[in-house]
């Protein structure tokens, strides 16, 4: 799926096909022109990095109204340390029968091709001088979005990951002004995007890679 992308894998761990918080997974990174590929954990504050009083927390999405502010990303943010997630689908709940029961549904693209989503990441320092890495994605408010505004309960802010069109990856990866970066905060077009029910597996998962 990451060679859609023309950026050749540097870490050679393998990631599983759905994944949640701390599995890993391929990001890719760019400098506008040359892509690669990197191994990362999903959540850009792994719960083993987690100071110890600190009470459990999910950082595997940030929103673009506050990626400047929060202390979990903020530093990544202004830095331009921008990437894509490569996805073949992500998945959320539809509520059905005012709210009491939901369907898993995933949402691909209509083409049915993998999709590069916005995302920050981090790295970390370890004793030994390796180095592991983090990720996270960004989402944007959706609740006029004909498409992503299905999804969720019906009191509740519709939100949605940020997918970069193809013909904008490399300006994503390369862009290092955060206001700029900003430029590339849109929806995409619903009339190109698809779902279907997909109950979850035993265990919950967000995306399949």
């Amino acid at each position: 799926m990451v060679e859609t992308f023309t950026a050749p894998v540097v870490d050679q761990p393998e990631w599983p096909q759905e994944v949640w918080q701390d599995y890993l997974a391929p990001i890719i990174l760019g400098d506008g022109s040359a892509r690669h590929t990197r191994v990362a954990s999903y959540g850009i504050v792994p719960q083993k990095r987690k100071p110890p009083q600190v009470k459990r927390m999910s950082t595997m999405n940030a929103r673009v109204e506050t990626v400047g502010e929060k202390r979990s990303y903020s530093k990544q943010w202004r830095e331009g340390k921008l990437c894509l997630v490569p996805c073949m689908h992500f998945y959320e709940p539809m509520w059905l029968e005012e709210d009491t029961v939901h369907v898993r549904h995933k949402i691909g693209l209509a083409d049915g091709r993998p999709f590069g989503v916005a995302g920050l990441w981090k790295e970390w320092s370890n004793p030994d001088g390796t180095v592991d890495m983090s990720f996270t994605q960004l989402t944007m408010n959706a609740d006029d979005h004909p498409f992503m505004n299905q999804f969720h309960r019906s009191n509740d802010e519709k939100r949605s990951l940020i997918i970069i069109p193809e013909a904008e990856w490399d300006a994503w990866l390369g862009c290092r002004n955060p206001e700029e970066a900003r430029s590339f905060f849109q929806l995409y077009p619903p009339a190109f995007m698809v779902s279907e029910p997909a109950p979850k597996p035993t265990q919950q998962k967000q995306l399949e890679i």
